[in-house]
């Protein structure tokens, strides 16, 4: 990511983190609109797994110049969520909704220049963490 794509999430997610249980209500709502088939693998409460999300995001966001460093730390998140019945193609479907959920909070303050970003950002995420699903020794392991 270039040092502007991440001062472009960095800023935006200053406006979403005080709105943090709103967003992440949107993003679950759309998650299980795009496919009813996840809602499952929820077992908890979304209100708290909606507040795990926007840690782990903010944590993510605030180091996302030095990815390298919490490299090991995203990819176990990853290995961790084999276990809960994450499958390759959930990212996918996970990304459209995180996306959706942000342009809706963001307003006008969505952009192409925030889009590419945010996707930027996401896929960066999502590669990691599927680096790190690979190593699980769990049958559904990503191939």
């Amino acid at each position: 990511m270039t040092d502007l794509n991440i001062l472009t999430v960095k800023n935006s997610w200053s406006y979403i983190i005080f709105q943090a249980e709103e967003v992440s209500q949107l993003f679950y709502d759309k998650l299980f609109e795009l496919d009813p088939t996840l809602r499952p693998l929820f077992k908890g409460d979304i209100t708290e797994q909606g507040s795990k999300l926007m840690s782990m995001l903010t944590m993510i966001i605030s180091r996302l110049q030095r990815m390298q460093d919490i490299e090991t730390e995203v990819q176990s998140l990853g290995k961790r969520h084999v276990g809960y019945g994450t499958k390759p193609e959930h990212y996918r479907t996970v990304g459209q909704a995180l996306l959706w959920a942000l342009e809706n909070a963001l307003g006008d303050r969505w952009n192409p220049e925030t889009k590419q970003a945010w996707t930027e950002a996401y896929t960066m995420m999502a590669t990691t963490m599927m680096a790190g699903a690979q190593t699980s020794p769990l049958p559904e392991q990503v191939v």
